[in-house]
This record gives structure tokens, C-alpha cells and sequence, in this order.
């Protein structure tokens, strides 16, 4: 069972949209989203910019308020948005008190920290504390593990301009969680920082969700934060949902033109397009020859299915590139090979290949 189905087989749903729609005056921005996101899933949005992935995320706590559609996230009920307005699941307007109850059960990040520049890391975390009805202590006391939990209880009294990049975020993070919320939103949280400070703000955050059962939802154009953290991916593109599966899946055998380019922008192949370009002659069929590239799926690892190409039908096998890595635990592995031999041969292999779960695209062909 994979990362995905053993998730929504043990976990009940946290986020149900049903046909959500935004528009900004003309321009309309979501058009009919409908997604269904389980406790304990670390959910990635991805897609070009202007895609509507920020709106879609700022519309799950109501920073926006979609135009019309279904929301439930959490405990709140059925909430139902028409013409820009919240009803709660009884029909009823929801007062700007509900709807302040209901962004509580969600936290978010952002790119930028937000955080507030003339307050101490201890202030920064406890404002949100402060209209809840929690005594002094009992706000101090929350700080101080929520400190503990970012591991930054030594900054307690320092200002945000003395924190480096990812301090800044973990505070940020400690901040979003302080309500205790069961979602938490991340909007490009990564994207500001270096390298190292990413891979520790990736940690903490897969830390939260194993340890606290959060519920993650981030938004990133980091494919390598996808491959570390996440168990699914939601692709959009011009306001529509138009791929979604779990990470392995995407990466394995992407659909959409869009997801396509995302994933192979990612991947050490890619290099072969840039190769062509050039005139490369390692990447030049010539008149019996094929440029393909060969897809290893976990099925398939450890099958010496390259071999068998050569040894029974008697094909040359020139591998040109080659990438293997590790997702979800399960190795995914790819390479761009030169094949060469008789066209019925090569034919031949290729529908081997395909019959033993390596997935085969022939990029260029020196017979044509």
C-alpha cells in the first residue's frame, strides 16, 4: 500500500473543498476546485505562477473568501460560501467572531516570515495567545514550549533582526502553531532561505507532522522539497486542479503537460534536452539507432532487463544518462539510452520493456 492510500485508509478526511471559485473582478482565479485532504498528510500544491495556488491556499482559511462553494475543514461543519458570503452548515451568515474561531484551526506560514519587527521572538509568539482568554502565565507557559518544540528557547528576548533566515521561519512556525491548530499552511516558506536552512525548516517540519499529526499543506516551486517532506501532490494550472497523486506516482509516470515539465525539471535527464540543442553528438542517433528514455519503476528494480535487451534481442544499449534516487522508500530510477540494432529488434525491446514495468519514450530516432 502506498504513502497516500495507507493515509486515507486510516485517517478520516481535515479539508473537503467541493467546487470553489474565486475571481478578482474579471479575472477569475479558482474555477471549480474540489479537493479532499486527510489528517497527517503532508500535501504539496504546485504549478506555474498565476495559477491560482496562494488563492486557493488564503480561500482553506477564509483570508479569502471564496465566491461560492463548499468548505469544511476540521470540526467547523459544512461551511458554504455564496456570492462572497460564509454560511455555516444551520444556513446561518457566519459573524466575523465565527469566522475568527474557525482561522484559529489553522495555522500558516509565509515566505517572508511576517513576523512583527518591534516585538521580541516571546511577543511575536504570544500575540496571537492574547485574545483567547488564556491568563499571563498560561500564555508564557504555551511560549515557552512552543520555544522548546523550534528550539530556540535562548531567543526568547531577541528581536527578529538579530535571527538568521530560518530562525526567523521557526518562529514564524511557532507563532502558527500557538492555537494548537490542526492545519498548517505554507505558502513558499522555503524559497527565501539557503540551502541549510531549508533542509532544518524541512526537519522540523516533518518532525511536527509525525509527532503532533499536523496536517501540512504547502505550496512550493521546490521539487526537492516535494521529494522530502510530502505524500501527495495537487497540480494546478490556470485555476484548475488538472493532475493529483501520490509522490512517487507523479514523479514516476506524470500526465499533464504541465507536471511533465515539473518533473523533469527536476531530474538529472533533463540535461539531455540542453545536450540536443547543442548539436551533442552523444545524444545523435545515427540511421539504426533510437534516443529513448527508459523509466524504472519499484516494480521493476532489480531485474536486469538492460542485459536482457542486449543478451535475447540483440540490441546495442549505449546508456548516455543515467539518475536513480529514493521516494517514499522506493527507488526510482532513469536513464537516457542510445538502442541500436534492426528496427524489428529494437521494436521488440522496447515492448519488452514496457511489458516488465519500465516506462519507454523515444525521444529522437536516427531513421527519420
Amino acid at each position: 500500500m502506498n504513502a497516500e492510500n495507507k493515509i486515507c485508509a486510516e485517517a478520516r478526511p481535515i479539508i473537503q473543498v467541493n467546487n470553489l471559485t474565486k475571481s478578482f473582478g474579471k479575472l477569475e482565479v479558482l474555477k471549480g476546485i474540489s479537493e479532499t485532504i486527510y489528517e497527517g498528510e503532508v500535501v504539496s500544491i504546485i504549478g506555474p505562477s498565476g495559477g491560482g495556488k496562494s488563492t486557493f491556499l488564503r480561500c482553506l482559511n477564509l483570508l479569502e473568501t471564496p465566491d461560492n462553494g463548499m468548505l469544511n475543514i476540521g470540526d467547523s461543519g459544512d461551511i458554504t460560501l455564496k456570492n462572497g458570503c460564509a454560511y455555516d452548515a444551520q444556513g446561518k451568515k457566519m459573524t466575523e467572531k465565527k469566522l475568527g474561531a474557525m482561522r484559529r484551526s489553522i495555522g500558516m506560514i509565509f515566505q517572508h516570515f511576517n513576523l512583527l519587527d518591534r516585538s521580541t521572538v516571546f511577543e511575536n509568539i504570544a500575540y496571537p495567545l492574547q485574545y483567547t482568554g488564556m491568563k499571563k502565565e498560561e500564555i508564557s507557559a504555551r511560549v515557552f514550549e512552543l520555544l522548546d518544540l523550534v528550539d530556540l528557547r535562548e531567543k526568547a528576548n531577541v528581536y527578529p533582526s538579530q535571527l538568521s533566515g530560518g530562525q526567523k521561519q521557526r518562529v514564524a512556525i511557532a507563532r502558527a502553531l500557538a492555537n494548537r491548530p490542526k492545519v498548517l499552511l505554507s505558502d513558499e516558506a522555503t524559497s527565501a532561505l539557503d540551502p541549510d536552512a531549508t533542509e532544518a525548516i524541512l526537519n522540523l517540519l516533518r518532525d511536527l507532522n509525525r509527532k503532533l499529526g499536523l496536517t501540512i499543506v504547502l505550496i512550493t516551486h521546490e521539487m526537492a522539497v516535494i521529494k522530502s517532506i510530502c505524500n501527495r501532490v495537487a497540480v494546478m494550472e490556470n485555476g484548475r486542479v488538472v493532475e493529483e497523486g501520490d509522490v512517487y506516482d507523479i514523479f514516476a509516470h506524470p500526465r499533464a503537460a504541465i507536471t511533465r515539465k515539473f518533473v523533469s525539471s527536476a531530474s538529472a535527464l533533463s540535461k539531455v534536452h540542453k545536450l540536443m540543442e547543442e548539436g551533442s553528438p552523444l545524444v545523435k542517433p545515427d540511421a539504426h539507432e533510437k534516443l529513448v528514455r527508459l523509466t524504472f519503476h519499484r516494480e521493476c528494480v532489480g531485474e536486469h532487463v538492460i542485459s536482457t535487451i542486449s543478451r535475447d534481442f540483440g540490441v546495442d544499449v549505449n546508456i548516455v544518462l543515467a539518475n536513480v534516487e529514493v521516494l517514499e522508500d522506493n527507488p526510482l530510477g532513469g536513464v537516457i539510452a542510445l538502442l541500436g540494432g534492426r528496427e524489428e529488434q529494437v521494436q521488440s525491446a522496447l515492448q519488452y520493456l514496457n511489458e516488465n514495468h519500465v516506462y519507454t519514450e523515444v525521444i529522437a530516432d536516427g531513421s527519420v
